[in-house]
C-alpha cells in the first residue's frame, strides 16, 4: 500500500505539470490558471454542499436508528474529492469531480465498500467495539 502511495506521490503531480504545459500551448496561459481557478471555486461549492448534504442524511438516519454505512462511504468520497480539489491539475481535478458528483461517485463507493471488505477478510483492517 505505502508503495502505491509512494508512486502515485511522484507520477501525479509529473503528469499534472505535462497535462498543465502542454493546456498552456494549447489555449495558452491566462485561460489556464482561469481553468484552475475555476474548477477549484466550483470544486469547493460542490463538495460544500455535498457534503452538508451527507451530514444532514447521517444525522437524519441515525436519529431514525439506522447506521449510516452508505452515509459514511459518501463523506469518504467527499472528503477525498474535496482534497483533490485543492490541488492545482486537470486530472486531480477530474478525480475530484468524480468523487463529488453523485451519480459517479456510486462506482467509488463499490470500490471502497471492496477494498475494506478484502482489507478485513485479509486481518489488515480490524474494528474495535466498545463493551
Amino acid at each position: 500500500m505505502f508503495r502505491i502511495l509512494l508512486l502515485l506521490i511522484i507520477i501525479v503531480p509529473a503528469i499534472e505539470i505535462a497535462v498543465l504545459i502542454l493546456s498552456g500551448n494549447l489555449i495558452g496561459v491566462w485561460p489556464t490558471i482561469f481553468l484552475i481557478i475555476a474548477t477549484g471555486i466550483l470544486g469547493a461549492w460542490l463538495a460544500k454542499k455535498e457534503g452538508l448534504q451527507a451530514l444532514r442524511l447521517a444525522q437524519l438516519q441515525t436519529q431514525q436508528g439506522q447506521l449510516p454505512s452508505g452515509v459514511i462511504l459518501d463523506g469518504i468520497c467527499i472528503l477525498i474529492g474535496g482534497v483533490v480539489l485543492l490541488t492545482p491539475g486537470f486530472i486531480t481535478d477530474a478525480i475530484g469531480f468524480f468523487l463529488l458528483i453523485p451519480k459517479t461517485r456510486t462506482f467509488a463507493k463499490a470500490l471502497l465498500l471492496k477494498l475494506f471488505h478484502s482489507m478485513i477478510k485479509n486481518g489488515r483492517f480490524v474494528i474495535m467495539t466498545k463493551k
